[in-house]
């Protein structure tokens, strides 16, 4: 997943929470007949990855499944809004990235796939540390709007620990992409490069 995307995803993050509580819910009806529509276009997409072979069949089915996890969450919260909901759904859409990242991976070898696979990850854990924020505050703030200025207070103190929970999870993935890098250098160069990462990531 390059870049690009990922900041995409993580600023949809905030539109979701932003947005998403004010939606109304769906109908009973409506959810089950999305139920079984998300249900048959998963069937349809993962027959249709029956004519692939090796890898391209894995990443083929790992698409399928990520497709069909991510509509069944983002239907549960459009369902039943709360934060809650909304925050399993962007999990679901970065643990469905990360799988087929994943497998992409496997067509590279090497320390060249090792920092594949490390950067897949640094993205999920990225992104799910963002989303729990997201969640946190929320819940905080909600709980804040119903109670006193004092709940206020600690609806703010609750935000700030949740924003650095998440700037430690994102530093930890990134410092173990930088060690997996380092892995391709020889001797002084490797330990000059572990130095260096261990210094940026306060290590």
């Amino acid at each position: 997943m390059n870049k690009l995307n990922m900041t995409a995803i993580a600023a949809a993050i905030g539109i979701v929470f932003s947005t998403g509580l004010m939606a109304q819910s769906m109908s009973k009806d409506t959810y089950k007949a999305t139920e079984d529509r998300i249900a048959a276009e998963y069937a349809t997409d993962k027959k249709n990855c029956d004519s692939l072979f090796d890898n391209k069949k894995d990443i083929c089915i790992a698409e399928a499944k990520g497709k069909e996890k991510v509509a069944k969450a983002e239907l549960e919260a459009r369902y039943e809004p709360s934060a809650k909901n909304h925050y399993k759904a962007q999990v679901a859409k970065a643990e469905a990235d990360y799988a087929v990242a994943n497998e992409k991976c496997d067509d590279k070898a090497g320390n060249d796939k090792d920092i594949c696979v490390k950067e897949a990850k640094a993205v999920e854990t990225r992104i799910k540390a963002d989303a729990e924020a997201q969640m946190k505050t929320s819940e905080a703030n909600q709980a804040a709007s119903e109670k006193s200025a004092e709940a206020g207070q600690k609806a703010s103190a609750a935000g700030t620990e949740a924003r650095q929970e998440a700037a430690t999870d994102k530093r930890d993935a990134d410092y173990a992409v930088a060690k997996e890098k380092c892995d391709s250098l020889k001797s002084d160069a490797k330990d000059r490069c572990l130095d260096e990462a261990k210094a940026k990531y306060n290590k």
